[in-house]
């Protein structure tokens, strides 16, 4: 799978516009206004200890749900950072390039969240309303189209799940990006992993989203639980990986894109 990524200058912690809250603190990225303000006249190496540093430890002070990831530290050393967005045609672009069309993707971004609970990590899901022309009916992550103003992937993607879900900047921690992966309807997504704070309670908007559900971690990563079957597309015969969950058809690229996150926790 595709893990070239872009060196490139950190933007800033924040992956949008930085909203304060009453104690003065960035809703997203949790800086105060002197961490902001100071922001750029810091070079990159300054930059990144900080975010390792400082803002590490008040991240974990202001989204204590943070530190109750049990894979925490695993997803830190295996993501591509949010300062390097992963470049690239998506891992399985060789696989699908007979039937893409011959003009740019569609960016998109998705937000494969991590719920730590007592009963441990689970997995958010939507299940699409029906009527929809794209993929109506099917299980997936929140997410969309990267527009014109969105100044970060993981902000679009964040975006997106506010719309869709009703998930708030201060009940998420984006961590950083699984390898871009190509659609059979010509979308490159960027799905951006973060842990979700579990007291957060989905509101689904009715026009996009049937249902929102979860399935535990540990469930998706036994590849024992997921299969290969085969359909007819474009005149020739193709594999589709699907998850065996009880009520709800987990296939296609959100199987593969779970699929991604096992290989990428395998390398730890």
């Amino acid at each position: 799978m595709d893990a070239t990524v872009s060196e490139q200058r950190p933007h800033s912690p924040c992956i949008g516009v930085c909203q304060f809250d009453a104690q003065g603190s960035c809703l997203g990225c949790v800086r105060d206004a002197g961490q902001v303000m100071a922001w750029g006249r810091l070079d990159s190496g300054q930059q990144a200890a900080l975010m390792a540093g400082a803002l590490r430890q008040q991240c974990l002070q202001q989204r204590p749900y943070l530190a109750r990831l049990a894979q925490l530290p695993i997803l830190e050393q295996v993501l591509h950072r949010l300062d390097r967005v992963p470049q690239g045609k998506g891992w399985n672009h060789a696989q699908l390039a007979d039937l893409l069309p011959d003009r740019p993707p569609v960016e998109s971004a998705v937000l494969v969240g991590l719920v730590p609970r007592a009963s441990g990590t689970q997995v958010l899901l939507t299940r699409r309303t029906e009527h929809l022309r794209n993929h109506g009916g099917q299980v997936g992550f929140p997410g969309g189209r990267i527009e014109p103003d969105d100044r970060h992937p993981a902000a679009a993607a964040l975006r997106e799940s506010a719309e869709e879900i009703g998930l708030l900047p201060q009940q998420a921690v984006a961590l950083g990006f699984l390898d871009p992966f190509i659609t059979i309807t010509n979308y490159r997504v960027l799905p951006l992993v973060a842990v979700i704070d579990p007291a957060f309670v989905a509101v689904p908007s009715p026009d996009e989203v049937a249902e929102v559900f979860e399935v535990p971690l540990d469930y998706l990563m036994d590849m024992g639980n997921v299969h290969a079957r085969t359909l007819d597309w474009g005149g020739k015969t193709r594999s589709v990986l699907e998850y065996d969950w009880p009520g709800q058809r987990i296939w296609g690229a959100t199987a593969a894109m779970l699929a991604n996150l096992h290989q990428r926790l395998q390398q730890a």
